[in-house]
């Protein structure tokens, strides 16, 4: 293997914690549902991230299986979240889920 650098562990560690957290501040301080979705989205990468940074660290391919399943079940979260931002919010003119009062029936 000449001329590949082998990147340590630790350093995906470390990239996944930093895109994680990036997700979690997402989710915390901002309103908008549409952010909070696409945060969400971030700290299943990051997930996904430490699945394959393992999966190639332990040369097993169960790391690849799960990281496809997360994959799957965030495009789900995805679409079904987006479709329920555009119900709710279709005839507000404010877009913050502090204030959402449709859903309590």
């Amino acid at each position: 293997m000449s001329g590949v650098l082998p990147v340590a562990i630790a350093n995906y560690i470390s990239l996944s914690a930093i895109i994680f957290f990036i997700g979690v501040a997402g989710v915390l301080l901002r309103r908008n549902p549409l952010i909070m979705l696409m945060s969400i989205e971030l700290m299943w990468n990051a997930a996904n991230l430490l699945f394959l940074a393992f999966a190639r660290v332990w040369l097993n391919n169960a790391g690849h299986v799960f990281a496809f399943l997360v994959i799957t079940v965030a495009a789900a979260e995805a679409a079904i979240g987006l479709a329920i931002v555009v119900t709710v919010f279709r005839s507000a003119q404010n877009v913050d889920v502090d204030e959402v009062r449709t859903l309590h029936g």
